[in-house]
Order: C-alpha cells, then sequence, then structure tokens
C-alpha cells in the first residue's frame, strides 16, 4: 500500500504544528507532575505531561538477566535483539511497515533487573502506537528469525568495550549467579537456545504481577485501559537471589592497556541510604564538567598522582539494585601504571573518608542530574519506568530534592564506610602482569 504521507496539504501540516506547539502543557526543562496507581490486575500505570506533542509509552517487566538460570543463560540478550520480530498476532514485516507508517519507533533495552519495551509516536497517532506495543510485547520466538538475528549478535558482543567486559566480570566474580549473571550471552551459549526456552523465559517473568506501564504525553485513563487490556500471565514470582559473595576474576587479553574494576559490597536497608551511594558516586569521581575536562574527587586525584605523567581514566562505580549492589570505581590505562592507579584508588576507597566539600559537590551534581533526569522526556519516561516496577510507586521531583537535601555528610560517610570495610572484587581485563590481586587490596 502507498504511503499517504504525501497527501496531506501542506497547510494543514503547518496548522496542526503550530497548534500541537501551542498546546503543549509543560514547558521544556520544567519537572512534570507525575500520577501512579496500581490496578486490580497488579499492573503499576505511571503518567506524567510531555513537554512535546509526542506519545512515549513504555511497558517495563522485572525480567532482567539476574532471573536466567543455567539452562536460559543469554535469553535476556535475544529478547532484547528480538524486539520489533514476529509476535503472536503479527509478524515483524507488519510491525516495521506500522511504525513507519505512522512515524513512530521502537525501542527495547534490559538491564540485570528490567526489561522494557518503549513505543514512540505523535500524540495524534497514539492509539496505533498502543495497538504496536500490545503485540510487540508478546514474542513469537521463530526459530528461523532467531537464527537470522544471530551475526547482529556476534557483532554486538564484539563491539563491548574493554570497561563493560571489566564491570560484567566485576558481577561475575562478586555476586556468582542472579546478579552475576552478564547482560551478554556467552559465545558457548550463541544458536544454542531454543525459541521453547524463551517463550518459558517469558511466561515466567513478563506477568501482570511484575509488570509497570509508564506514559508521557498520555492521559492517566486511557493508559490504565491500555494497562487492564494487556494479555499477561498471573502471578509476580520472586527475583533470582543475590548475596554479595567476593571475588576476582581476570582475563588475560595482551595488548599495552588494561581496564581494572573494584567495587565492595554497597548495602542499604531504605531508599536514603541508596541516595547516599549516588551522593558518594557524584563527590568521589564526578565526570567532567566540561568536554575533555579532568575527573575531580578522592579518587580520580589519588589514581592521577599514581600514575605520574601517564594519563589514567577513572570513574567512580554504583551499581544499585532492589536489594543491594556494588560501589568501587574502574580503571582504565596502561598496563606499565594501571596496577599503581588501582593501588591508590583501592586505599581510598577502603579508608572511607569524604570530606564536606565533596558531599556537597555530590549533592549538587545529584540533584542536577535529578532535575534534567524529570525535566526531558526522554529521561523522565526512564525513571518511571525504573520506580514503578521496582518500587510500585513514583516519586515527585520534589520529594527527591527535599531527601537529597536532607542528606547529610555522616550519612554519605557511613555509606562509604560500608563499602570500604567490605571485602573488594575485582574483574579485570587486558595487559594484566602489573594489575594487583584482590587479596593484595585488602
Amino acid at each position: 500500500m502507498a504511503c499517504n504521507a504525501s497527501k496531506v496539504p501542506f497547510l494543514r501540516v503547518v496548522a496542526k504544528r503550530g497548534y500541537a506547539a501551542q498546546a503543549s502543557p509543560r514547558p521544556l526543562g520544567k519537572a512534570s507532575e507525575v500520577h501512579s496507581a496500581v490496578l486490580p490486575n497488579k499492573v503499576v500505570v505511571a503518567t506524567a505531561e510531555s513537554s512535546l506533542p509526542v506519545t512515549r509509552v513504555s511497558v517495563v517487566f522485572r525480567a532482567g538477566s539476574r532471573n536466567e538460570t543455567y539452562e536460559s543463560t543469554g535469553a535476556n540478550h535475544i529478547i532484547r535483539i528480538a524486539a520489533g520480530l514476529t509476535t503472536k498476532y503479527r509478524t515483524g514485516f507488519s510491525i516495521t511497515r506500522h511504525l513507519q507508517q505512522i512515524g513512530g519507533s521502537l525501542t527495547a533495552s534490559s538491564d540485570r533487573e528490567l526489561l522494557t519495551y518503549t513505543i514512540e509516536t505523535t500524540s495524534d497517532q497514539q492509539e496505533v502506537g498502543l495497538k504496536l506495543l500490545q503485540d510487540i510485547i508478546q514474542p513469537a520466538f521463530k526459530p528461523w528469525e532467531i537464527s537470522d538475528v544471530t551475526p547482529r549478535i556476534k557483532t554486538q558482543i564484539a563491539a563491548v568495550p574493554p570497561q563493560i567486559r571489566a564491570v560484567e566480570l566485576l558481577h561475575k566474580a562478586a555476586f556468582r549467579t542472579g546478579l552475576g549473571n552478564s547482560l551478554y550471552i556467552p559465545k558457548h551459549k550463541i544458536g544454542k537456545i531454543s525459541s521453547e526456552t524463551l517463550l518459558h523465559y517469558v511466561a515466567n517473568t513478563c506477568t501482570a504481577g511484575r509488570c509497570a506501564v509508564v506514559g508521557v504525553g498520555i492521559d492517566q485513563n486511557t493508559l490504565s485501559g491500555f494497562a487492564q487490556s494487556l494479555e499477561l500471565g498471573s502471578g509476580s514470582g520472586k527475583d533470582a537471589p543475590s548475596k554479595y559473595q567476593s571475588g576476582e576474576i581476570r582475563k588475560e587479553k595482551g595488548g599495552d592497556r588494561a581496564c581494572v574494576a573494584v567495587a565492595g559490597e554497597a548495602a542499604f536497608a531504605n531508599p536514603q541510604e541508596a541516595l547516599a551511594y549516588a551522593v558518594l558516586e557524584r563527590a568521589m569521581a564526578p565526570q567532567p564538567a566540561v568536554k575533555w575536562g579532568n575527573t575531580n574527587g578522592s579518587l580520580a586525584k589519588a589514581a592521577a598522582s599514581a600514575a605520574g605523567s601517564t594519563p589514567v581514566g577513572i570513574s567512580a562505580l554504583n551499581a544499585t539494585y532492589s536489594d543491594g549492589g556494588l560501589f568501587g570505581f574502574v580503571v582504565s590505562g596502561e598496563a606499565g601504571v594501571i596496577g599503581k592507579a588501582v593501588e591508590a584508588a583501592a586505599k581510598v576507597l577502603k579508608a572511607g573518608v569524604v570530606s564536606a566539600d565533596d558531599v556537597n559537590r555530590g549533592k549538587a551534581i545529584l540533584k542536577a542530574d535529578v532535575l534534567e533526569a524529570y525535566g526531558t522526556d526522554a529521561g523522565l519516561i526512564a525513571t518511571l519506568g525504573s520506580q514503578a516496577a521496582l518500587q510500585q510507586s513514583v516519586q515527585s521531583v520534589d520529594n527527591m530534592l527535599s531527601a537529597i537535601d536532607s542528606l547529610s555528610q555522616s550519612d554519605v560517610q557511613a555509606a562509604a564506610r560500608k563499602a570500604g570495610s567490605s571485602k573488594l572484587s575485582v574483574g579485570a581485563i587486558g595487559n594484566l602482569v602489573n594489575v594487583p590481586y584482590a587479596s593484595d587490596l585488602s
């Protein structure tokens, strides 16, 4: 069928664009008011106004890689890749064609806890977008289509940067199973996971009790009706438990560089403590405020001093999950000096000391990050999705900022001491001849 886009009169297009711009309910950059509710089918629904005439809707499942078993290791990666292929009611061609006809886009993403499908359309096409999204979350996993995406999977794995590989090794060393499962399928499992295994994984994890539907630029009642009509299995199940074990995994690759991730257990009892780790991350090694600028903070200064004139890259690592996490740092640099940089940064981490100035800077940066997340539609829907799926509710931006302001230096100091006093875990890849072992950092 021919596309009808060219048949729309030019003046009508101009009128619609002007009207949509005038009707924008929220100025760009201003934090939006959010609404949330739990439906009778146990699906959490959250919405917010948009600053643009664009509707974004995400269906989020607590179906991340932590839920994989030994048999289904790597299933999450394949499910992420298979978004947009044949589903229970549509072919992949039908999905692509309709998305192109309405000028929409589909995105699938996942991490260790969440699997997210997001569709974006203009506001006047949101009904069509919702129908597509309803079908997309019911994949069929045709064996021939799974085989066809194998080259793409191999390409993605080959393109993973060494810093990410080091963090993946760190999780495996720290948690072994559950949160230790990688975001990427192991090479030995490529082509070995059957359609039945994928369907079983989706049936067990993509259920109503593990689902949240969030939207920006859509009415709460409209989205609630959509969420109520989803064909989802019952039950909420339990996430695979993950206990911090500590450990070390080293992958020797040769070359003249290495990447090392070091972290201790980031244990927290409430959301306030989790925020303390977020402030600590920005206090100890915040990202440069200008392009090509230096990383400030005690971790960065210690690593740079130990490496001398040879530059090293360092960033704080704060991996916070629903039942724990990791806090530490990631260092990359030349093999000859990276060992000294790791040792110096580990001493700072073990000391667990944070100055008042660092805490104030960390709080200011975190507040700016929160305002940016709530002030843009793309950041807002990601924030709503993670909160709704993991906490069954969403926080307003004012409550978030108030919680950050209420943190004291002692709160952040306590978080630093918890992480520094635990046994450190290490994930390293590259030329590791000078990289210290975990036992040397204790």
